[in-house]
């Protein structure tokens, strides 16, 4: 399986691969990027890119720099700088990222927050409205 071409480029050259039949369950950390081909259930913690290839699961929390979906994440996503939604990701949940890539085809169902809650609603007036 080739590895995608993307323009999310590591400052590390390592990457920890869970292959295609790898199941883990619990808290994943790590300082390099990770491509998942496998399922995880818990928590993935990436300092780095994120890459879940077509086959790849995740169902939990996920934290990462960078991602790139192409598999299928049901919980919680958090990405600091750029999300790319490839044509055949399901993403089902909460996701933050500052910026968001959907491409055709793509399944996302759930809420999304792209910045600051302070800057997205509106402050309240304060004091009672009277008409």
């Amino acid at each position: 399986m080739a590895f995608k071409e993307s323009s999310l480029t590591s400052s590390s050259t390592e990457i920890n691969l869970f292959g295609n039949g790898t199941v883990v369950d619990g808290t994943v950390r790590t300082e390099s990027s990770v491509r998942v081909d496998g399922r995880i259930k818990g928590k993935l913690v990436c300092k780095n890119t994120l890459t879940i290839g077509a086959n790849g699961e995740i169902e939990g929390e996920v934290e990462a720099k960078n991602a790139i979906v192409g598999g299928k994440i049901n919980g919680k996503l958090k990405v600091a700088e750029k999300l790319v939604l490839e044509s055949k990701s399901v993403l089902i949940g909460e996701l933050k990222a500052s910026k968001l890539i959907i491409e055709e085809g793509a399944v996302f169902e759930g809420t999304s927050n792209m910045g600051k809650k302070e800057q997205l609603m509106p402050k309240p007036v304060p004091g009672p409205i009277n008409k």
